[in-house]
């Protein structure tokens, strides 16, 4: 039986409290595939307790394998956020935006921490780094699709990076037995 959304946000909080702290120098570096344990792990989590992915089945290692694998091939930015004890607090990359050719400059970001780490400007580091590789690797345009429910850090930290809301797409998701919509932002490098 699927969880309400307060209980999903209790499940969030607990984890936050129990996880160990984020303390000391953290690193943002490349992905390799020695990270797509945690980053399934990571990942996992949210499927299975929150609606801020549309993902209803988690991922397997063999899917994150092959998203890793493409999104190298086309030379964008897949980055990890480590602790000092060698954690991964959280992971972000962009990919295509539609497979047309003529939206190969524009892509689509994504950013997951895991609960320890919400808060601690763990995401705000990823982003940072994750824009500025990503115009390195040509990119002009960075959209983000969010959750309407749930991830209004996620919009905050957009709006942060200067990212404008371009539109909201209501309905489009179902997830844990109701609707759910997804609000359009936007960033020009």
């Amino acid at each position: 039986m699927p969880l309400d959304s307060e209980s999903r946000w209790r499940l969030v909080r607990r984890a936050k409290i129990a996880a160990p702290q984020v303390e000391g120098e953290l690193t943002i570096r490349v992905a390799t595939t020695d990270d797509l344990v945690q980053v399934a792990e990571v990942y996992n989590y949210y499927v299975r307790n929150s609606v801020v992915t549309f993902d209803i089945e988690p991922l397997t290692l063999d899917d994150w394998q092959h998203k890793f694998e493409y999104i190298n091939d086309l030379k964008l930015p897949f980055l990890v956020a480590i602790s000092p004890g060698g954690q991964l607090l959280g992971f972000a990359y962009v990919a295509p935006w539609r497979q047309k050719a003529a939206y190969r400059r524009t892509v689509e970001d994504s950013i997951y921490l895991r609960p320890a780490a919400i808060g601690k400007r763990v995401g705000t580091k990823l982003l940072e780094k994750l824009m500025a590789e990503s115009k390195a690797a040509g990119v002009k345009e960075i959209v983000a699709v969010i959750s309407d429910k749930g991830a209004e850090s996620s919009i905050a930290l957009h709006e942060r990076f200067g990212f404008k809301h371009q539109g909201h797409l209501g309905k489009v998701g179902f997830k844990f037995g109701r609707w759910l919509g997804t609000v359009l932002m936007q960033k020009s490098l």
